[in-house]
């Protein structure tokens, strides 16, 4: 199987196959890459409805949890932009630390692998933070039904809706405030 941006046609015939270094390395050698389509790994693409779920949002579907995030942001020292915020996020792998038989997972979990950093002249306010750690309660719980009737690895997995209740209907993951240094 092979992603069809990664072939160029021409006049309807394929005339160049993309293909990464890693891929091109493990193919010289005659072994199948780690990560090829053929491995089992693709499970399709996603609906439009969820292509724009934020990482957060995801990080409350997931079955495994392997990453913790650190933020790091800094606030622009300019008076008149005071309210601007730049930086990075940085997931680090971990061994699985959690599987669940129940989701979506609660605030507090996902707090627990979060760590935001704040650099500025005025106090963190998390309404500040645009769609950064936003969530959307409708969009989790239609993702959660949609993994529920289309992947099999959420199968045999308990939705809970009184869990989803302790998140905000759209806006900031709940107590993201206490895990700013």
């Amino acid at each position: 199987m092979l992603e069809k941006r990664g072939i160029v046609f021409e006049n309807s015939k394929a005339i160049e196959l993309k293909v990464c270094l890693h891929c091109k390395s493990s193919l010289t050698k005659n072994k199948m890459p780690s990560l090829t389509l053929a491995n089992g790994l693709f499970h399709g693409t996603l609906p439009d409805q969820f292509r724009d779920l934020t990482w957060v949002e995801e990080k409350i579907c997931t079955i495994y949890s392997i990453t913790a995030h650190v933020t790091c942001l800094f606030q622009l020292s300019d008076l008149l932009q005071h309210k601007v915020f730049h930086g990075n996020t940085c997931a680090h792998d971990m061994n699985v630390m959690s599987t669940v038989s129940v989701l979506p997972w609660t605030p507090a979990d996902i707090n627990g692998f979060l760590s935001v950093i704040f650099i500025g002249p005025e106090k963190f306010d998390p309404n500040c933070m645009g769609t950064l750690f936003c969530v959307h309660k409708q969009k989790i719980w239609s993702f959660l039904i949609w993994l529920k009737n289309h992947n099999c690895l959420y199968a045999n997995i308990e939705l809970d809706s009184s869990i989803l209740d302790q998140h905000l209907v759209d806006g900031c993951l709940p107590g993201l405030h206490e895990r700013v240094v």
